[in-house]
C-alpha cells in the first residue's frame, strides 16, 4: 500500500502528519459551522468571520504543507518522491472538503434553511453522518486502519449513488426552485465531501496508482 513507502520518525514529516491532521480537523469545525446555519442554530451571518477564517487556516496549512515537502525531498532525495506525490494529493482533498462545507454555508448565507421544514429529520441525519466521517477519515488516515478503511469505503461508496440519485429526482420534480435547487446544490456539495475524504484513505488501502480512485463516478471507474 501506499504507505508501505515509508517509515515514520522523521521530525519533517511527523510535523506534515499533524499539519493534515490539523485540516481534517478545521474541516469538522467549518461542516458543522455550516450546517448550524442550515438549521437555522445560528444566524448564517453570526458564523460567517469563524468559517472564514477556518477556511483559511486550511489553505494556508495547505501550502506550509506543501513547502515543508519539497523541504523534506530536497534532504532525503528521490526515496520520498512517491510519498511527496502522496500528500499533495491528500492535501488538496482535504482543501477541497473544507472549500464544500464553505458551499453548505453559501446556502444558508443565500437565505435556506432546513429549520422546520418537512424533510428535515432526513437531511440531519445525511449532515451527521457526513460530519462523522470527516472525523473517520482523519482517525483512519493517522492509524493507518486498513481494516478500517477497508470496512468503511464500501459502504460510504453507496452513499454517492445515492447523492446521485437525489440530484436527478430534484431536477426532475415539480417542486418550486426555491425548494429544489437549494436541496439538489446540498446533495451535489455531500457527495463531493464524501468523495474526497474517501480519496484520503485510500491511502491506507490502495496501490499510489489508484489514488482517486472513488472520485471517479462507478461507471468511470477503471478496474
Amino acid at each position: 500500500m501506499v504507505f508501505d513507502l515509508f517509515k515514520r520518525g522523521s521530525d519533517s514529516l511527523d510535523l506534515i502528519e499533524a499539519q493534515v491532521q490539523a485540516m481534517l480537523d478545521r474541516n469538522v469545525t467549518t461542516f458543522g459551522l455550516a450546517a448550524d446555519a442550515l438549521f437555522g442554530r445560528v444566524a448564517a451571518s453570526d458564523v460567517m468571520q469563524s468559517i472564514r477564517k477556518s477556511d483559511r487556516k486550511v489553505n494556508r496549512a495547505e501550502r506550509e504543507i506543501r513547502r515543508g515537502l519539497i523541504v523534506h525531498a530536497g534532504v532525503a532525495g528521490p526515496a520520498d518522491f512517491p510519498l511527496m506525490l502522496v500528500y499533495m494529493s491528500i492535501i488538496k482533498d482535504i482543501e477541497r472538503v473544507g472549500d464544500y462545507a464553505k458551499n453548505v454555508w453559501d446556502l444558508a448565507n443565500d437565505g435556506f434553511t432546513l429549520a422546520g421544514a418537512d424533510d428535515s429529520a432526513d437531511w440531519q441525519t445525511r449532515i451527521e453522518r457526513t460530519k462523522t466521517l470527516i472525523g473517520q477519515a482523519a482517525t483512519i488516515f493517522h492509524d493507518r486502519d486498513i481494516d478500517g478503511a477497508t470496512r468503511l469505503l464500501p459502504e460510504v461508496d453507496s452513499w454517492l449513488s445515492d447523492f446521485d440519485a437525489e440530484v436527478s429526482a430534484w431536477v426532475q420534480s415539480d417542486a418550486g426552485a426555491s425548494h429544489a435547487v437549494p436541496r439538489a446544490l446540498l446533495n451535489r456539495y455531500l457527495k463531493r465531501i464524501t468523495a474526497h475524504l474517501m480519496n484520503v484513505m485510500t491511502a491506507v488501502v490502495m496501490p499510489f496508482d489508484r489514488l482517486d480512485y472513488w472520485d471517479e463516478d462507478k461507471i468511470d471507474r477503471e478496474s
